[in-house]
């Protein structure tokens, strides 16, 4: 392989912004991109008023990206409209709030299809493709259709939803077939694999075995692969100057309190209402107990222009009041709400200065903030890990503390048994979970998904 190109929604490190605004995902992407003389190629988050498919080149941290702007029309219908209004609600088995409008499928192929055209060009023979998520799952046949026959893998951050919830897109067969076009497909859990599968085998009538499922003449090898991060990287920054300044920084503010943690997009699927409800529960329940502890919730506004994101804070900022007002005291505020981002530098501070972390998505495909979490923390007392059995990451995190977010008991319970948790017992869990992320890291992640894509037979 002479190179990896990476094609993914947007390319953070063409962004200008600092890294510590990055994702997970787009900071697991540039660790893995750094491995290869590879590409980035992607939406450059600009509207220009026609498509020309004019690239950018851009060369940053070793890292080199390739973006092209969009048409507004192209934003509205493939970005606002069907990944964020139709796919990402259904994948994440809100199907009450996903909409389903013709406009919106058309502008995600239009889009797909003038992703493909620009990027073409840019593929040499002996490229390895990897495209990323749920905003390209059909960029593989359109890559096909312009004669492309390198390898292409595909890998899903989100979870695959259910047969009979994906029937509820008109065009689900259709989409699910596009992805047929690739070698290989990604999922981070074993069951988002079984749900794609069962749908595959139940209503195209495919067949399944030995982890090959195929579908006429076509064959795709499917792989359970969840990504990790840098977790000597994210370790080492907890111990940089601004983690340890940050870290006393908040020790100070805590003026001798447990501080527990949430670090979230502002979206429905981080179960932040639901987290609420549930330390305003511990409040209730626990008179004698709730001065000695507060919540930190950080939460940067996303997707501002969808009306459900809206709906979500407008929602978190009245709870979170109630809550404040009827609980608080003149040296002591239950929740600190706060609606910006911050590096990753002074997050892994704010981490390594927290009795616990809640991290509780209603669903979620891995959530990598569970893991820096772990990887921030003071080996000698280490925090406690609050875990959502619905995030990807229970899978691996089994010795975090894992509740149902739904349950607003079950999260005062597990704030009560963080607090009265013995060092001995932080240390062993920490312990088992630290050494998962570790070996199982994000390069552990790049190399199995890349080594199964090179050991495929090409289109």
């Amino acid at each position: 392989m002479s190179r990896l190109i990476v094609i993914s929604n947007r390319v953070a490190a063409a962004t200008g912004g600092a890294a510590g605004s990055q994702g997970g995902l787009a900071v697991a992407l540039t660790a893995a991109l750094r491995e290869y003389r590879g590409l980035w190629f992607g939406w450059s988050g600009e509207v220009t008023d026609e498509f020309t498919g004019q690239i950018t080149f851009h060369r940053e941290d070793g890292v080199t990206t390739a973006t092209v702007d969009l048409e507004e029309q192209d934003v509205e219908e493939y970005y606002n409209g069907y990944a964020n209004r139709t796919l990402w609600p259904l994948f994440h088995y809100r199907i009450d709030l996903a909409e389903y409008e013709r406009g919106f499928a058309g502008g995600y192929q239009r889009t797909n299809e003038r992703f493909a055209e620009t990027v073409t060009p840019l593929i040499e023979p002996d490229d390895a493709v990897w495209v990323q998520d749920y905003h390209m799952i059909p960029l593989g046949a359109e890559l096909r259709k312009r004669g492309c026959r390198n390898r292409i893998g595909f890998f899903l951050h989100t979870p695959w939803p259910p047969r009979r919830l994906l029937l509820t897109l008109p065009e689900a067969s259709d989409l699910v077939s596009t992805m047929f076009a690739y070698d290989v497909i990604g999922f981070h859990t074993n069951e988002w694999l079984q749900s794609f599968v069962e749908f595959v085998v139940m209503e195209c009538g495919g067949s399944f075995a030995d982890g090959v499922l195929r579908l006429g003449e076509r064959q795709i090898r499917l792989i359970v692969c969840p990504i990790g991060i840098d977790c000597e990287d994210f370790a080492a920054l907890a111990r940089s100057d601004e983690a340890r300044d940050t870290c006393t920084q908040m020790r100070e503010s805590a003026n001798g309190r447990a501080m527990m943690v949430g670090v979230d997009r502002l979206d429905y699927s981080k179960g932040l209402e639901e987290r609420f409800l549930g330390y305003e529960r511990f409040l209730i329940e626990n008179p004698e107990e709730r001065k000695e502890v507060f919540l930190l919730q950080i939460a940067p506004p996303s997707r501002g222009t969808v009306e459900s994101y809206q709906r979500i804070r407008s929602a978190l900022e009245g709870l979170s009041g109630r809550i404040n007002g009827a609980h608080a005291d003149l040296d002591w505020v239950p929740i600190r709400y706060v609606n910006q981002g911050y590096s990753r530098g002074v997050l892994a501070g704010v981490y390594r200065a927290a009795r616990m972390a809640l991290v509780t998505p209603l669903r979620d495909g891995m959530n990598l903030v569970a893991k820096e979490f772990v990887a921030a923390q003071d080996p000698e007392d280490p925090g406690v890990l609050i875990l959502s059995r619905f995030a990807g990451a229970a899978v691996q995190l089994t010795d975090a503390l894992l509740v149902n977010p739904y349950s607003a008991e079950e999260l005062s319970d597990a704030i009560r048994t963080a607090l009265a948790m013995s060092r001995e017992e932080r240390i062993r869990r920490w312990r088992t979970m630290f050494d998962n992320i570790q070996r199982e890291d994000v390069m552990w992640w790049r190399q199995r998904f890349t080594d199964t894509l090179l050991s495929s037979v090409p289109t």
